[in-house]
């Protein structure tokens, strides 16, 4: 979210003093992620949610955490234990707070690209924890693009978008559908993926411009083929320095060989590009969006379809 969730300071700091036991004084917004609030709160990195967040979201951290995968972010426990806060229909999760930027913008360093290589290695190779969803290939990006497609062709803010691309993005629903198809079909081994590791995801020191990389957002890890995360790394989409032919020597350095699925590949790349531009289109065309969260939605719709 790029605005604040208009709930007083003072009430946020004070459901952290109820759920954590701590007290604390100074509390910043941070416009950052989809799905949720974000503050810095002293040390700590505090995220709100409309919803509680799926089980997988703090056990699948915990469980990396204790395997020795370090530059995982996990929740801290609440003073009950519990991994998160209920309070006044929000649940409140709190992390360690992590002095430094995500990588969109800056880029990784070259021995960042090897950290990175070394860290999907392990990930993709750890004991995996019971209860993980497991990919199935079942889309809805498609028909959500479907339903939006007449809103879409009469809204102020999206008709010349619609008129310009909406054809080119039905055909895209026709394909990621086939695509997916093809990929249940195939049934490649599944691995624990992170699911979400785009540079945006990755945070490193200001200071210590090689440094150690910390992977934040656990919010929806799943049991799928490497392409699930690989797609991150080669689809060059993600991030203003993405890779190249000297950057992906030194992710494989870190990473090893592996036979990239061109066919799971290029259905990965399709379906996250068809699921953001319905996310992005749904929020733009609702009346109740503000001109603010507007405008970003439109900035990154745009740049997705040109």
């Amino acid at each position: 979210m790029i605005e604040p969730l208009g709930v007083p300071d003072t009430t946020l700091l004070g459901w952290v003093a109820s759920g954590w036991d701590l007290v604390m004084d100074r509390l910043r917004f941070i416009p950052a992620g989809l799905d949720g609030w974000g503050y810095q709160v002293d040390q700590y990195f505090l995220k709100v949610r409309r919803s509680p967040p799926a089980p997988p979201a703090w056990l699948v951290p915990w469980h990396l955490r204790e395997r020795g995968l370090t530059p995982v972010v996990a929740p801290v426990p609440t003073s009950s234990g519990a991994p998160y806060l209920a309070v006044e229909g929000f649940a409140l999760l709190l992390y360690p707070y992590v002095d430094g930027s995500n990588l969109w913008e800056r880029g990784l360093t070259d021995p960042q690209w090897t950290q990175y290589g070394r860290f999907l290695r392990s990930l993709h190779a750890v004991e995996v924890p019971a209860g993980l969803p497991v990919e199935e290939f079942a889309t809805t990006a498609p028909d959500r693009l479907r339903s939006l497609a007449a809103a879409a062709a009469g809204s102020p803010w999206t008709d010349e978008l619609w008129a310009a691309h909406g054809d080119a993005l039905l055909r895209l629903a026709d394909e990621v559908r086939a695509r997916a198809e093809l990929c249940a079909a195939a049934d490649a081994p599944r691995v624990l993926c992170h699911a979400d590791i785009h540079p945006g995801n990755l945070l490193a020191d200001d200071a210590d411009p090689d440094g150690v990389l910390h992977v934040v957002d656990w919010d929806a890890p799943i049991l799928a083929p490497r392409e699930r995360d690989l797609m991150f790394v080669f689809g060059g989409e993600y991030g203003d320095h993405p890779i190249n032919p000297a950057r992906e020597a030194l992710f494989r350095r870190g990473y090893g060989t592996y036979p990239v699925d061109d066919t799971l590949m290029s259905y990965y790349r399709q379906e996250r590009r068809l699921d953001d531009i319905a996310n992005f289109l749904a929020t733009s065309i609702d009346p109740a969006t503000s001109d603010v969260t507007r405008a970003n939605e439109l900035y990154w719709l745009r740049r997705i379809l040109d």
